[in-house]
C-alpha cells in the first residue's frame, strides 16, 4: 500500500488511454451486431474449415466468419452487409464457389418437401452425381436486429455490475463495493479501449470474455477482501495499510497458482483454438492479467483511501445486562 499511489495513477493513464480510443476510434463490431448474411452448409464429409475460409475469403465481401458447429461436418459462414449486391444473389455466389472447390457443379433440381410441395432447389454434384456439399440454410440479419442485440449486451453488462455490488455490499461493506466495482469496470474499459485501439473485431464470443473477467475479476476482490476481515479481527495492532498488505501477502501463492493454471488454459485457446477462438482467448488474457493488477493494486488501494477500517468489518457485542459497563463490548 506505500506504492498505492503510483500504480492507481499507472492504472488511470491506462483506463485514460482506453476511454479516448474508445471515443475516437471505437469498436470494430462484428456482423452480429451490425447485420448481415449466415449462410449454413453441410459437407458430406468431416469439414476442412481452413479450405472454406479459404474459398470465402478470396472472394472478396470482406470481413467473413467461418467456424464448425453442430457436427464436425456443419460449417456456418457470416457474411457482412453489402450495398452492391443482394443478400441472395450473395448466398448462392458463396454455394457455387465452395461447390466448385469440392470439384461440383451447381445443378437445378425440383425437391419434394415434406408437405408434398415441389420446389426448385440448387444442387452441388459430382460427375458420379455425389453431392459432396449442402446448402442448409441462409438468413439475413438486418441492422435493426444488431442494434437490438447489442443494446441486450449493454443491460447484461449493467445487471452483472448492479449485482456485484450488491453482492459485495452484502457479504461485506459498501466501500468495498465501491472498490471492487471500479476494479471491474477498469477492466472491462481496458479490455474494450485494446479492441478499440487494434480495431479487433468486437463479437458475441467477446461479450461473453468480457462478462466472464466480470466474474473472474471479483472472485480475486473478494478472496483479498475476505482475509482482510479476517486480518482485522487477528492482528489488532495492526493499521488498515498494514492489514491489507498482510492480506494481499497471504493470499499470493493462492493467486499465482490460480490465475496461472486458468492462463496457460486460455493460452492454449489462443494458440490451438484457431481463429473462431483467438480474440474470445485475446480478451480472456488480458482480462486475466489486468483482473490481477487491479484487485491487488486498485481495489484494495480505493478501499483504503475510502477510510476502510476495523469497526465497519468486526462488530462489537452489546453487553445488555450492564450498559453502563466501559468494558462492555470488549472482544477477549
Amino acid at each position: 500500500m506505500k506504492h498505492a499511489l503510483i500504480f492507481n495513477a499507472i492504472s488511470f493513464i491506462t483506463f485514460a488511454l482506453a476511454v479516448f480510443f474508445l471515443a475516437t476510434r471505437g469498436l470494430h463490431f462484428s456482423i452480429e451486431f451490425t447485420g448481415g448474411t449466415v449462410v449454413e452448409v453441410e459437407y458430406s464429409q468431416p469439414a476442412d474449415i481452413n479450405k472454406t475460409r479459404h474459398v470465402v475469403e478470396a472472394m472478396g465481401f470482406g470481413e467473413v466468419q467461418v467456424q464448425k458447429f453442430g457436427t464436425s461436418r456443419d460449417v456456418m459462414i457470416r457474411l457482412p452487409l453489402r450495398g452492391d449486391i443482394k443478400q441472395t444473389e450473395m448466398v448462392g455466389r458463396v454455394f457455387a464457389e465452395l461447390c466448385k472447390a469440392e470439384s461440383g457443379t451447381i445443378t437445378p433440381r425440383e425437391v419434394i418437401t415434406e408437405k408434398g410441395e415441389a420446389i426448385s432447389k440448387q444442387l452441388c454434384l459430382t460427375a458420379a452425381q455425389a453431392e459432396p456439399i449442402k446448402l442448409s440454410r441462409s438468413e439475413v440479419v438486418g441492422p435493426a436486429v444488431g442494434a437490438e442485440l447489442a443494446q441486450d449486451a449493454a443491460k447484461a453488462l449493467a445487471f452483472t455490475v448492479v449485482g456485484i455490488m450488491i453482492y459485495l455490499a452484502f457479504r461485506f461493506e459498501w466501500k468495498f463495493a465501491v472498490a471492487g466495482i471500479i476494479a471491474n469496470l477498469h477492466d472491462v474499459i481496458i479490455i474494450l479501449g485494446f479492441f478499440a485501439f487494434f480495431q479487433w473485431e468486437f463479437s458475441l464470443s467477446v461479450l461473453a470474455a468480457v462478462l466472464a473477467v466480470l466474474g473472474y475479476s471479483v472472485n480475486e476482490s473478494v478472496v483479498i477482501f475476505d482475509r482482510v476481515r479476517e486480518a482485522f479481527r487477528k492482528y489488532r495492532k495492526l493499521s488498515t495499510a498494514e492489514v491489507i498488505d498482510h492480506a494481499i501477502t497471504s493470499t499470493m501463492s493462492r493467486t499465482i497458482i490460480t490465475h496461472g493454471s486458468t492462463q496457460l488454459m486460455v493460452l492454449s485457446m489462443l494458440i490451438f483454438g484457431g481463429p473462431t477462438l483467438h480474440y474470445f482467448a485475446v480478451a480472456l488474457t488480458i482480462g486475466i492479467l489486468f483482473g490481477i493488477y487491479s484487485s491487488v493494486f486498485v481495489a484494495a488501494a480505493i478501499a483504503m483511501w475510502l477510510g476502510v477500517k476495523r469497526e465497519d468489518l468486526v462488530k462489537q457485542p452489546i453487553n445488555k445486562e450492564d450498559p453502563d459497563d466501559p468494558n462492555a463490548g470488549a472482544l477477549v
